[in-house]
């Protein structure tokens, strides 16, 4: 007569019951990280829809000022995060004509360091995940091996040999393998699903932050243009306002 799930467990020593609480304690771990997980890119997903349109308008506009309120307004975007800090400084230099190779280089780096701040905001967590999926068989076979001793001594304190004097216990050994396999292959999946969408998020931060960052190149090259055409039409001026005029010059030689 076979036995049930109930009838091992009942049967399972205390050091196997130890074992497979630690693997549900394990479980329940993985599937909060993963709840967490899911609701943050799927807020970071829907943010970044709302905020990538009004930005690039906002961009091609060439409008910071409203460039910076859509990065206030969207703060779960990690699009808009990696924005930070960055437009006080444009601005400020985009009214007075005066966007230098260093100013960009600065702006660069700041969105540099929020990428890895963002980065690594999603990637928190991931640890203990890979962690379950690489320990969590190792910690049922912990359990396997510990019951199959104990069958084996159990066989040889009664006396008696055989394989039916001991498939109880080598059941309730093997249970603990099984849990431990049940925990890890989730968790490896899981682990793998994060990894690819943190990778494409990489990917379309980089893409986003190389594009603005020839933006500011075009802009600054325009911005020069500019104020060195206003610079040569008041060199112009001064200089026609300091020149004589013909009339001038006739009647100071009459004179």
């Amino acid at each position: 007569m076979g036995m049930s799930l109930v009838d091992l467990w009942r049967s399972m020593g205390w050091f196997a019951k130890g074992i497979a609480f630690i693997l549900l304690f394990m479980s329940i771990f993985v599937a909060t990280i993963t709840i967490r997980k899911l609701i943050q890119l799927r807020r970071s997903k829907t943010a970044t829809l709302k905020f990538s349109g009004p930005f690039s308008e906002a961009l091609s506009n060439e409008d910071f000022g409203e460039a910076e309120r859509l990065v206030e307004a969207y703060p779960q975007s990690h699009l808009s995060t990696v924005f930070r800090r960055v437009f006080p400084n444009l601005t400020f230099h985009s009214q007075d004509l005066d966007l230098s190779a260093a100013e960009i280089a600065s702006v660069q780096r700041m969105i540099d360091l929020n990428t890895l701040e963002q980065l690594s905001k999603f990637r928190r967590g991931l640890g203990v995940i890979a962690t379950v999926g690489a320990t969590a068989p190792f910690v049922g076979l912990l359990g396997t091996t510990m019951g199959v001793v104990n069958a084996f001594t159990g066989m040889a304190q009664s006396g008696s040999g055989g394989l039916a004097a001991i498939s109880a216990g080598i059941a309730e050994a093997l249970i603990t393998t099984a849990f431990g396999l049940l925990v890890a292959i989730p968790a490896v999946w899981l682990y793998n699903y994060f990894i690819n969408r943190i990778d494409y998020i990489s990917m379309e931060i980089t893409y986003a932050t190389k594009e603005f960052v020839d933006f500011l190149f075009r802009y600054e090259a325009r911005l020069h243009k500019t104020a060195g055409k206003a610079s040569e039409a008041i060199s112009t001026l001064m200089d026609s306002s300091s020149t004589p005029d013909a009339a001038s010059l006739a009647r100071s030689r009459m004179s």
